[in-house]
């Protein structure tokens, strides 16, 4: 982080933010950590809901994908209802459109997926023929190329709502991201964590990002020193893995890097929905150029077969 002393701060900044309660737990922490910083600054929360919320009994992948939790946050900074909007850096579109920068991504938070069930520990454990509930297309290919026997089923809603169903027995486990459970206090529901080998990250899981309109350069000023160097660089590689192979909700694929003293290590992989076909590859390279990083890796997987899987892919949309 950069110091504050020499930023000429606003007189006051609106937050947008969905609604639900992990949204609003993620715009209070911003609010508090710029209220640290600002104290002299009115910082307030303009809840909204998106139509990513209000759309329950489809898909992501069939309505439109992750962009659809943030446009209408997109366009109260747009029309300057809002100054900054707070993302799961995860549900970010991979492209940001004309005239939208993310201005600080946050230190990251946990960034596995977690296994939830009340009766098995582990998706080892659960026998053949049970049903897992999960909203990501990048958890059902992965689960189903190591456990085919199980069943994999959509599930939409906010995490209290996915909880339910858990606890009222529509599912014998479902997947979620940890991040969030332990930010709401949740972590006693998470009977295990699933290991990047096991499950890779979606690219951004666990790390928050502000988005500000280009030309508001007052607000970015007062953003950057929110933004955690390590957490930008490995997420920024992630991206650009996803961007370069296209990614979106209607693609299985999974990308997570971590910082080893100046240096990233970047996993990633693409699959088919069925998980009858995976392709994963790493590379490690300078913190200094995470984009290059990740479009180098996406070139790996691409020609180890993964243009192949995105061209199915394509015929089935």
């Amino acid at each position: 982080m950069t110091s504050s002393a020499s930023i000429q701060p606003l007189a006051s900044i609106v937050i947008a933010s969905r609604e639900s309660a992990l949204a609003m737990w993620q715009a209070r922490n911003i609010q508090q950590q710029l209220a640290e910083l600002y104290p002299g600054t009115r910082i307030s929360i303009l809840g909204m809901t998106t139509k990513g919320d209000r759309i329950l009994d489809k898909s992501l992948s069939k309505i439109g994908g992750k962009g659809l939790f943030v446009r209408e946050l997109e366009l109260a900074l747009e029309t300057g209802n809002a100054d900054i909007a707070v993302h799961s850096m995860k549900d970010v579109p991979m492209v940001l459109p004309p005239g939208f920068e993310i201005a600080a991504i946050t230190e990251r938070e946990d960034p596995r997926d977690a296994f939830v069930s009340k009766h098995y520990r582990t998706l080892a454990e659960l026998p053949a023929g049970s049903r897992v509930g999960t909203s990501s297309l990048r958890r059902e290919s992965q689960i189903r190329a190591r456990y085919p026997e199980l069943v994999i089923e959509p599930l939409r809603g906010n995490l209290q709502t996915r909880l339910k169903r858990l606890d009222d027995g529509d599912f014998a486990a479902i997947i979620l991201a940890a991040a969030g459970l332990k930010r709401l206090g949740l972590a006693d529901r998470i009977a295990s964590t699933l290991s990047p080998e096991e499950c890779l990250p979606a690219p951004g899981q666990g790390a928050l990002g502000i988005e500000y309109h280009a030309q508001r350069g007052d607000v970015a000023a007062m953003l950057g020193v929110l933004n955690h160097q390590a957490t930008a660089a490995c997420v920024r590689a992630e991206r650009a893995l996803s961007r370069a192979l296209s990614g979106s909700c209607q693609l299985p694929l999974g990308a997570y890097a971590q910082s080893e003293t100046g240096r990233i290590r970047l996993r990633g992989f693409v699959a088919s929905p069925d998980g009858k076909q995976l392709i994963s590859d790493e590379l490690t390279g300078d913190a200094g150029n995470p984009e290059a990083l990740g479009t180098q890796l996406a070139v790996r997987l691409r020609e180890r077969g993964a243009t192949e899987i995105l061209a199915a892919m394509q015929l089935q949309v």
